[in-house]
């Protein structure tokens, strides 16, 4: 397996496959860099080099309980791109994947690194209700989601099965191959990294990274988004962007990326071409 080993010592696993200009992607919890299958596949055929990690904790890198934090999940981005010196790069990122592209490109994305960025469903700017924004998720919200880690193994069944990719919706077509796939990832990573890694990913302020960041950014948000919503990410991560367009979808999941892969890879094409 490809790894680099990190200042702290935890081995970061990543793909790294196919020549032509980079595009890394950036996964969401508690998932790993085969959450990118789909789009890994596509843009390799179409003559792109495609990369992809699992974050520290999660699949295949070390189950660290250290360091479970977007400034170290950025920090372990920006050396992975300096091992494979990574230029002109595309940064992808899902759900508190889109927070590490963020925080990446808001403090090493300079001297020539990203061309540019795409955020999917993400937690930007911040997703917990606070007197500043009171349009987040309640602390409760959350609450639930570390309660659920006690009997992690069921609720890996429960959160993929409802609302992560909107299998709860009246006449969704469900699939117990992506269920089943979202479980084995989930399962694969250490439970002390994906139980720190809610608190990363619900209280993190990315508000001033967004702000910092220059090179064009796409923001792909979906209005039926039951994981991160909609009105309190998509848009107010759109304008808070200097160079930001945000392409708003009607009925697709949080998991996106994966129910409607030809969709998503497509206008991902689209932007990165333009």
């Amino acid at each position: 397996m490809s790894s680099i080993t990190v200042k702290d010592g935890t081995e970061i696993y990543y793909k790294d496959w196919g020549k032509g200009q980079p595009i890394m992607f950036h996964h969401g919890w508690p998932l790993s860099a085969d959450d990118w299958d789909s789009q890994m596949l596509f843009f390799l055929l179409r003559g792109y080099r495609v990369i992809a990690h699992d974050r520290r904790g999660h699949g295949r890198s070390s189950q660290t309980d250290l360091g479970n934090d977007m400034d170290t999940y950025a920090t372990d981005s920006a050396a992975l791109v300096e091992h494979l010196d990574l230029k002109d790069a595309i940064h992808v990122g899902h759900s508190t994947g889109g927070g590490e592209v963020a925080r990446y490109v808001a403090q090493y994305g300079g001297g020539g690194r990203v061309a540019k960025a795409v955020l999917i469903s993400a937690i930007t700017p911040v997703m917990i209700k606070s007197a500043t924004n009171p349009g987040g998720l309640p602390i409760e919200f959350f609450d639930g989601f570390r309660a659920g880690m006690a009997n992690r193994a069921q609720f890996y069944r429960d959160v993929p099965e409802g609302p992560f990719y909107g299998f709860n919706r009246p006449g969704a077509k469900v699939s117990q191959g992506v269920i089943d796939n979202w479980w084995r990832q989930g399962m694969m990573g250490g439970t002390k990294a994906q139980y720190d890694c809610i608190k990363a990913l619900s209280e993190t302020d990315l508000t001033e990274d967004l702000k910092r960041i220059t090179v064009p950014v796409l923001v792909m948000h979906s209005e039926d988004d039951q994981i991160v919503p909609f009105a309190d990410a998509g848009p107010l991560a759109a304008k808070l962007l200097k160079n930001g367009t945000l392409k708003v979808y009607q009925g697709l999941p949080h998991g996106m990326p994966t129910t409607h892969a030809d969709q998503i890879n497509a206008d991902l094409l689209e932007f990165i071409k333009s």
